[in-house]
């Protein structure tokens, strides 16, 4: 039984009221004035609230809500929607107000054959944007069916700086002189290195049991359910080193020993197939090695997972490896996941992004002598090799020069 259009007017005009009253932190978005968008990220990243803040600019300029449709289908009205439903979107829009107009489509996952209306809509000249559960919708495949006639956007959990906006934290000119303010920054950064920065997080007091639902979501329902995984014991097992093992490239053979040696027999096969469902869900993102032969990159790759907060459900004395996740996380942000490598050849560098000519390491503090002579000569020979680069070594709290390379605590360098 098809959805009456009375019921998708109430849908309609009810979610116009809560986009207007949404509290909204602003995030930098680049969207291009007249294209389609299909966003994608991590449950709980924020999708839905980037619909929001796309709706405001084309209020603020100058647009009304008689030429924006904005549908939930998380809306229990809709339960019943089927495909044949699609259509009279669009007409209960033009009874309401006569205009064509820009088509905001949120958690549009479940509808069968989705696809084929916003690509008609596309065809037709509308401007659509498009969310979904990546249990559903997963990058690869929305760029197979929707061709090039939509941007995949990606969405990560908020940046450091928006976690402080969030947070109401309005960064004065040389906040980082102002030692009640540098407290305050390093205060909110301390939460943010354990708990992650996914929005959802802000409001909750009992963080890691948000955190650990959220993981059990992802872990049961984008992975185990959406690729038919019988024995999810080995996939967590598989996850969990991973974690354990974020600051060093994993060869797909090293993580299928690792399993069979609890008792659980896994294949090489299988264990690329568990690594490939994982960065699908968006829960690891992989990264691979910059000068390694092509067999080397698809095989031996490090893995960091999309939140810290995701993270440290695994870990123990995590302080280390949160800070270079956190690092990592932030380049893909900044530069797209394609874009960011780690460096192992005669040289050992955490990060490399050839496209901007940059270079960081990572370490908690360079004060141990060990620590020092494994992480600061290897850039600063890096950096005598590259001189049009720029090298810098990041630390938690600890500032300088080291041998030519500026040393930056991550609290400044995440704010820059």
């Amino acid at each position: 039984m098809s959805i009456s259009k009375e019921v998708i007017k109430q849908c309609l005009i009810s979610k116009q009221r809560e986009v207007d009253e949404a509290v909204i932190v602003n995030r930098p978005t680049d969207f291009e004035e007249n294209g389609n968008y299909v966003i994608v990220g991590v449950r709980h990243a924020g999708k839905s609230y980037l619909l929001y803040q796309r709706v405001r600019q084309l209020q603020a300029a100058g647009m009304g809500w008689d030429e924006i449709l904005f549908v939930d289908f998380e809306d229990e009205r809709l339960a019943e929607f089927q495909t044949e439903d699609f259509n009279s979107l669009l007409e209960a829009h033009l009874e309401l107000y006569g205009k064509k107009p820009v088509v905001f489509l949120d958690e549009v996952q479940n509808i069968p054959y989705w696809d084929k209306f916003v690509r008609r809509l596309a065809d037709a000249k509308y401007r659509v944007y498009v969310t979904g559960s990546n249990a559903k919708m997963l990058s690869k495949e929305v760029a197979t069916t929707l061709g090039g006639r939509f941007f995949i956007y990606d969405a990560y959990p908020y940046s450091f700086k928006e976690y402080l906006a969030a947070q109401q934290v309005e960064l004065r000119e040389h906040w980082e002189y102002d030692t009640i303010q540098r407290s305050e920054v390093k205060r909110h950064l301390n939460e943010y290195l354990y708990y992650g920065g996914l929005p959802e997080i802000l409001s909750f007091k009992n963080k890691r049991a948000m955190l650990s639902s959220l993981y059990q979501k992802i872990y049961l329902g984008d992975i185990c359910a959406r690729n038919n995984i019988k024995n999810d014991r080995v996939l967590n097992i598989l996850i969990k080193k991973m974690a354990e093992s974020v600051k060093q490239p994993l060869s797909y053979n090293r993580l299928k020993n690792v399993i069979v040696s609890t008792g659980a027999p896994i294949s090489v096969p299988t264990t690329i197939d568990y690594a490939g469902y994982a960065a699908d869900s968006w829960l690891i993102l992989p990264m691979e090695n910059e000068v390694g032969k092509l067999t080397e990159k698809e095989m031996q790759k490090k893995y960091y997972f999309i939140d810290n907060g995701l993270l440290n459900l695994f870990l123990m004395n995590s302080e280390t490896s949160l800070l270079e996740n956190m690092v990592a996380v932030e380049l893909f942000r900044r530069y797209g996941k394609e874009n960011v490598y780690y460096l192992n050849a005669d040289k050992e560098i955490d990060f490399i992004v050839p496209d901007v000519k940059l270079a960081i390491q990572v370490s908690y503090s360079i004060k141990e002598d060990s620590t020092y002579n494994r992480e600061v000569p290897p850039l600063a020979k890096y950096a005598k090799a590259h001189e049009d680069w720029k090298c810098l070594l990041i630390t938690y709290d600890e500032e300088g020069m080291e041998e030519g390379i500026p040393v930056v605590p991550v609290w400044k360098w995440l704010v820059l």
